[in-house]
């Protein structure tokens, strides 16, 4: 059993091994299920107890004793819908209520406005950013300019960008500075001929975003997410100019 799976239902090692135990053992004492279970008495019975407040195990009182039952397996995935309904009512709220209140508390722009990021995890977030916000809007499309020297490093922290991008319907024009790149499904390309060599560069504009990647060394990626429609609207107007004349 993986335990990556009861932890998503809010549940330790310790809470599988005690309901294991007593899954085992049918209806049994507190000193019993502790014995199977390796956990000492306290523990158990703080773990019993929040079982038994969750809808896993039961209990029967035999005069001073309690004896636990432990529910069938089935209850787990009854728990999971529980806590998938949480999730979908949570995702509504931050939507409609939570995200629009806390957008009323910024600046129409200040530094707060400015976000950095470093490394592989760094440049994951920023793409995922892009799949975020350009998936939620009525035309999902965004732009790019990309030149070859950024590419071998772009996607290497999310190989399957282009993959959940097109999953999601997206599309992507880019526009390539100096030679490589390729159109991929539901994305359009032209280039811009240099001669000599090319810095490696990334810039995504999704208004009212736009984030910018390139190299700090030579293995090792940054970016700047502005978060501006002033800046994000300029830098699209620069792009469609171009695009036209390409």
């Amino acid at each position: 059993m993986t335990p990556e799976i009861f932890e998503l239902l809010g549940l330790t090692e310790r809470d599988i091994n005690i309901y294991k135990a007593l899954l085992a053992l049918g209806p049994s004492s507190i000193r019993t299920v502790a014995e199977r279970a390796g956990v000492n008495r306290g523990s158990t019975y703080e773990c019993l107890k929040s079982l038994q407040q969750r809808g896993i195990v039961t209990y029967l009182p035999k005069g001073k004793r309690r004896y636990f039952s432990a529910r069938e397996p089935g209850v787990l995935l009854q728990l999971a819908d529980e806590r998938r309904e949480q999730m979908e009512q949570a995702i509504d709220r931050l939507k409609n209520a939570v995200i629009p209140e806390l957008h009323h508390l910024k600046p129409d722009f200040s530094t707060a406005n400015v976000e950095f990021y470093e490394g592989d995890a760094g440049i994951e977030q920023v793409l995922r950013d892009i799949l975020n916000r350009v998936g939620a809007q009525p035309e999902p499309v965004y732009s790019v300019f990309s030149s070859k020297p950024i590419r071998p490093l772009l996607y290497r922290p999310f190989p399957n960008f282009t993959a959940q991008r097109v999953a999601r319907g997206i599309r992507v024009r880019a526009i390539a500075i100096g030679e490589g790149g390729e159109s991929a499904e539901l994305s359009e390309r032209k280039w811009i001929r240099t001669d000599g060599p090319v810095d490696a560069a990334y810039i995504a504009i999704y208004p009212p975003r736009c984030a910018i990647i390139s190299l700090a060394s030579d293995n090792y990626p940054t970016a700047v997410v502005i978060d501006s429609r002033e800046v994000a609207g300029a830098q699209q107007i620069i792009f469609n100019t171009l695009w036209q004349l390409l």
